[in-house]
């Protein structure tokens, strides 16, 4: 079995270019014990990428030089060594970006089609809405009646983090760039208020959005952004860091919270969430999450490109702020 891989060719400074991958054609060796080849269907294309591919301590080894790109994905198991999986089981795991894959069972979920689109299983049902959820309820902890604001709030995090404090009972104001993901999130999401940040002042317009101040921010994007929150915040304010997307691509130092001192006078939280420290617990997320769905009160979108080979420029569509929903590449097999 042969299949096409993108490898990480050298680290990037900065955007990471066409010079950073190298796009092979591999013949997979074959299965050893509990491990099982997957055609993959779905690759999730997420901010975190970004970051695996600089060399560094952080909360997961960086992607080795050479190595095929780490990416989440959901596929078809056509053979396996494991007694748990079975020809046409479709799984969720760390599949890589490539077409097939032979992959260890460990850390390898399976998923069923018949409940939900596959490529739902790398969005709300996948590790953004994992996130999602953790973040806003375990380290956000919104109270009914409380003010929730939510940057990247049209991204596969945001959406799903907006619309649980909504359920909670929240008033929730989404942070994103332009009219149509703005009106998307208010008319189809039912956030209360919205703030463009790529036409209208953010500092202003959270003085117009949030006049009673802000008690939970939400920030996957860092930057500016972070700093004007900070001057809106309310006395026990919680703040969660999930991402800074406004700073993964500095060729400069990272730029810190200038108004951090808001966090001592407000006597203010500011706490830093990875998705992986509640694994334990996705089961019971997903279940909730499912429930919602059910109900009509979370809603999911999924912004899908097709073709494996699109994906150095679909990658970058994550910071351009172009994809509409959750980022996910579907995988082309007619060639």
């Amino acid at each position: 079995m042969q299949s096409r891989q993108f490898r990480l060719a050298k680290r990037p400074v900065g955007e990471p270019d066409q010079q950073c991958w190298e796009r092979v054609t591999e013949t997979l060796p074959g299965l050893e014990a509990n491990q099982v080849l997957v055609k993959v269907k779905y690759i999730s294309l997420d901010p975190a990428m970004r970051g695996w591919m600089n060399e560094g301590k952080s909360y997961i080894e960086p992607v080795a030089i050479g190595a095929v790109m780490r990416a989440g994905g959901v596929g078809e198991v056509l053979e396996s060594t494991d007694p748990n999986f079975a020809a046409g089981d479709h799984v969720y795991g760390t599949l890589g970006v490539q077409d097939y894959a032979v992959i260890s069972t460990q850390g390898l979920h399976k998923v069923d089609p018949s409940l939900a689109p596959l490529e739902r299983y790398l969005g709300v049902l996948g590790m953004p809405g994992m996130t999602a959820y953790f973040g806003i309820l375990d380290t956000g902890q919104p109270k009914e009646g409380e003010t929730v604001v939510v940057s990247g709030a049209a991204g596969a995090v945001g959406t799903v983090v907006g619309q649980i404090a909504k359920i909670k009972g929240c008033r929730v104001v989404g942070i994103a760039g332009g009219p149509d993901k703005c009106q998307y999130l208010i008319d189809e999401l039912g956030f209360d208020d919205v703030i463009d940040y790529k036409n209208e002042d953010v500092k202003a317009g959270l003085k117009r959005a949030c006049p009673n101040g802000v008690d939970v921010y939400f920030d996957n994007v860092g930057g500016d952004i972070l700093d004007d929150v900070l001057t809106r915040i309310n006395f026990k304010a919680r703040i969660v860091i999930c991402g800074a997307i406004s700073q993964y691509n500095n060729t400069t130092a990272v730029k810190g919270p200038s108004n951090y001192l808001s966090l001592l006078v407000n006597r203010a939280r500011m706490e830093g969430i990875v998705v992986f420290d509640n694994v334990k617990n996705y089961g019971k997320a997903a279940q909730q999450m499912a429930t919602w769905i059910a109900e009509g009160k979370l809603k999911a979108k999924e912004h899908v490109v097709e073709g494996l080979d699109t994906f150095p420029d679909t990658l970058m569509m994550l910071f351009r702020g172009e994809n509409f929903g959750k980022l996910v590449l579907k995988v082309d097999h007619d060639q």
